[in-house]
């Protein structure tokens, strides 16, 4: 019974010492230390972007904050290029990406990710200028036919696999994106909504909707290193505590609601 009782003892204790390390490493541990919550994203609209005076807004700036505040630590937003920012996360540049990911296979081969916290779909805009006439989707899977996209984002892998016959051009900035429409150097551009509707709502004399389907309907979460189950248990738990609580639907209803936030944005 004495060797048995050592046994176990043994075994509980080399159970300990494996997890507690894991525990201190973890990001959150990290953070507390620091006193600050390093998070990845990347501009796009209503997000996140820049307000007159050049401060970050938005739905993800509000989550991020939410999440720092709960943790009684600041928020610190590190601006990244979408293409590069699962590649930033691993390097250790920033603790957590809260920048409306879409969750999909070949991304969690890399990270892992929360439970989701938002839900979206993409939409389309077209070009009146060299795009008016052209039926959807069959007139656009032409050799004849330009899309662009944000580089990096989901609606890339979309048109690649939807219209292979047609262009693809893609930009860092969404801005270059929806300017190369609005110019009609381009015949669309696919993004997740709600910004193709509100683009074409500013300017109905150069964009129009050539389908209002619901295209992909994706699944937005936080994207953390692997391994990390710390991480992972905050995080998933903080998300299930804002579900409950209304903060995530109040906050993504007023950004994707409606516009009462456009005029703290330059035109």
């Amino acid at each position: 019974m004495k060797l048995l009782k050592k046994m176990l003892t043994g075994i509980a204790l080399a159970a300990i010492a494996t997890v507690s390390p894991a525990n201190a490493d973890s990001v959150i541990e990290e953070i507390k230390k620091r006193g600050s919550l390093r998070v990845g994203m990347a501009t796009f609209v209503p997000w996140a972007m820049r307000d007159k005076n050049g401060d970050l807004i938005g739905f993800e700036i509000d989550v991020a904050k939410k999440v720092a505040a709960d943790m009684e630590v600041e928020a610190e937003f590190v601006p990244t290029a979408w293409d590069g920012i699962i590649p930033a996360l691993l390097a250790g540049k920033f603790d957590v990406i809260i920048g409306g990911m879409s969750i999909t296979p070949a991304r969690n081969l890399t990270v892992n990710f929360t439970a989701p916290y938002a839900h979206s779909s993409l939409g389309v805009m077209a070009s009146k200028k060299v795009a008016e006439g052209l039926a959807w989707p069959d007139d656009y899977n032409s050799a004849d036919v330009t899309f662009v996209c944000r580089r990096g984002a989901t609606p890339c892998t979309y048109i690649q696999d939807t219209f292979p016959k047609a262009t693809l051009r893609q930009f860092d900035d969404q801005g270059q994106t929806l300017q190369e429409v609005l110019n009609g150097n381009a015949h669309a551009m696919i993004s997740s909504q709600p910004l193709p509707a509100h683009t074409i709502f500013d300017n109905p004399e150069a964009a129009f909707a050539p389908t209002t389907d619901k295209i992909e309907p994706g699944n937005e979460a936080f994207a953390v290193r692997k391994g990390d189950m710390d991480a992972m248990n905050f995080f998933n738990n903080w998300i299930l505590v804002n579900k409950a609580n209304g903060f995530l639907e109040a906050r993504h209803n007023y950004w994707f609601g409606g516009r009462d936030w456009a005029d703290q944005i330059a035109k």
